[in-house]
């Protein structure tokens, strides 16, 4: 809950400077939205560590390798910098340039996520034989 409450209080102080920044300088406030996500993100790094452990518990307990739990957690990386990364091109005014950043994301998580495909597929061959 702490955690939650400095999210909020980061992102609404930003969000308010920006707000005031952006009349003259939008350069700044666009720096200053993109110091606050960091400082957020550094915020989130624990929850995202713990997740990550949980996961790594639960497929070692399902006899999973990690061959199959790497595709899951590249995919839910990539889609989290797309996502951000967009955001911020729409906040400087490049939408069109977040519109490529999210198609390159998206190809990107299917690459990564063909390992996992491949794996099923092996598994649904062996289970069909």
């Amino acid at each position: 809950m702490e955690g939650a409450v400095k999210l909020a209080a980061v992102a609404v102080t930003a969000a308010v400077l920006s707000g005031v920044l952006r009349k003259n300088t939008p350069e700044l406030a666009l720096l200053l939205v993109l110091a606050a996500g960091l400082w957020m993100l550094a915020l989130a790094a624990g929850a995202l560590e713990a997740a990550v452990a949980l996961m790594e518990e639960l497929a070692a307990r399902a006899g999973l390798t990690d061959a199959l739990l790497e595709p899951v957690l590249k995919v839910v990386a990539l889609s989290i910098l797309t996502r951000l990364t967009a955001e911020l091109c729409r906040s400087a005014g490049e939408g069109g340039l977040a519109a490529f950043a999210e198609a390159a994301g998206t190809a990107l998580a299917l690459a990564a996520a063909l390992p996992l495909v491949r794996a099923v597929a092996q598994l649904m061959g062996e289970l069909l034989t």
